[in-house]
Formats: C-alpha cells, structure tokens, sequence
C-alpha cells in the first residue's frame, strides 16, 4: 500500500464511530424477575426512592468483637464429616503450638459469612437503585445484594460472596444468600458444604441509631444439625473513610527446602 492509499484507509477508520470499530457490546437479558427496561441496569429515575430507605451513612465497626455484643461467640452444631474435619483441624493446631495451617495464599479473603463478622476494619453501606453495595476495608472486597426483584441464579457459580438477592421490610434489610464456595469456613477452622444458606436481616438498633444490627442464620443440611443463629452489631463513625487496604503487596508466603510455595 502506498502512502496516499494508506492515508485514505485511516480517514475512512476515523471517519467510522469507535462504537462500530469495536463492535457491539454483548448484551445480556435482565434476571428473572426483572423488566427489560428496570432493576439496577436502569437507574436513572429511581434515585427519589432511596430518601425513604434508612440512613446508614458513614462506616461501620463490629461492636464487641465478632460476637456482636461482647458475649462469647457462639459455636455452630456441626455433625458428620463435617465434624470431624473440624475436630482433626483443632487437632492439628494444638500440636503445632496454635500454628494454623492454609491451603489458601495468606492474601486470599475469608469470604462469607466471616467477612460480616471482622472486628477492626470498616464496612461501608452504599444504596443505589437495584442494590445495595457493601465495601469491605479488609482486602478492598465488594459485596453486592441485589435489590431489583431478580431471583437467585438457577445455579450460581460458587464464590468468596455467593449469590445474595434482598427486599426491604420497612427500615429492615433481608438478604438471602446462596453460592458460597465450600471451600470456605463458617467460623475458623469451620466447614460447610455447597448446601449453606444465609439469611440476613439488617436494621438500625430502636435504642441507638448509630448502631446497625444484622441478625444472621445460617443454615446447612450436610453440615449442621441444626440453623445456626447470632447477631452481630456495628458501631457508626458518621464522617470516617474507608483507607486502601492492599495485601497482594506484602504476600510472602513462605518457602520449603524445595522451593515450592506453602500456606500456612
């Protein structure tokens, strides 16, 4: 090609929108339960809705430890495998002088339902039409709760957050989850299986308007004996910020004689 024929093909690039250039975007079909033309993908002239929701500004800090209240932590009914997995786990810590070991990188999060649970780093409540949005400081996680109607996926991929639709009832929150990955744990060293199911239900405490209260049961046909059930409470700081928390940078695991990477 010469260079007049050259300068004649990018003109006629440029003439082209980058639109057509790129292509069309895949475009996927609202959720069950959702309008074509509504839910979270449509929220411009939604917005006037979210001014009758409950105020939940600023961040939040489990009150009380993980236990909510200052309590002892409950304990979930595990049964079966599951129990024993768990009583080998405690085992194995115990004759390793309270080393716990990994099978995951030291960066890689807790996951749900202990990521609700975590004393010290901040939660962050945004509300935006077909979803409420939670921000995590530790390992800058996201958590979305669709809002919009939809129904859970038929069959979700499992996941560090699951599959989580909610409704609101008056000033409460109800979220159902599925989908959590079973390679996570309820508690430390605490399996599930592919059948757990959390509901949640989220609300300011009457007493205390700074205070956010969020009722969890959790429930697992495989793993326990029965619903396992406790409270966790969130202390408000009004005009706090959420600081970048960045693991992947300091991710030394350590190393064997060999070379190979292990999790501890």
């Amino acid at each position: 090609m010469d260079l007049r024929s050259a300068a004649c093909a990018l003109l006629l690039c440029a003439a082209v929108p980058a639109s057509a250039q790129l292509g069309a975007a895949p475009q996927s079909p609202p959720p069950e339960g959702v309008a074509q033309d509504g839910g979270a993908g449509h929220p411009k002239g939604h917005y006037h809705a979210l001014d009758a929701l409950p105020d939940w500004g600023g961040i939040w800090f489990v009150a009380g430890g993980a236990s909510g209240g200052g309590a002892p932590p409950a304990i979930p009914g595990l049964k079966g495998e599951y129990l024993e997995r768990y009583q080998a786990w405690r085992a194995e810590v115990a004759a390793n002088n309270g080393v716990v070991r990994r099978t995951r990188s030291n960066c890689s999060p807790p996951g749900m339902p202990r990521i609700m649970r975590l004393a010290q780093y901040p939660y962050e409540f945004l509300f935006t039409p077909g979803r409420v949005t939670i921000n995590q400081e530790a390992w800058m996680q996201t958590r979305t709760i669709w809002t919009d109607g939809r129904a859970h996926k038929e069959d979700p991929d499992p996941t560090f957050m699951g599959d989580s639709i909610g409704h609101w009832e008056g000033g409460t929150l109800v979220v159902d989850t599925i989908g959590i990955s079973d390679a996570l744990e309820i508690d430390t060293g605490m399996p599930h299986s592919s059948q757990f199911h959390l509901v949640e239900r989220i609300y300011l405490s009457p007493e205390d308007p700074d205070v956010l209260v969020n009722e969890m049961r959790m429930e697992d046909p495989e793993a326990l004996s029965e619903p396992f059930q406790v409270t966790v409470r969130y202390r408000r700081d009004r005009h706090g910020s959420l600081i970048e928390f960045q693991c992947a940078e300091n991710d030394r695991n350590p190393i064997d004689e060999e070379g190979n990477t292990e999790f501890l």
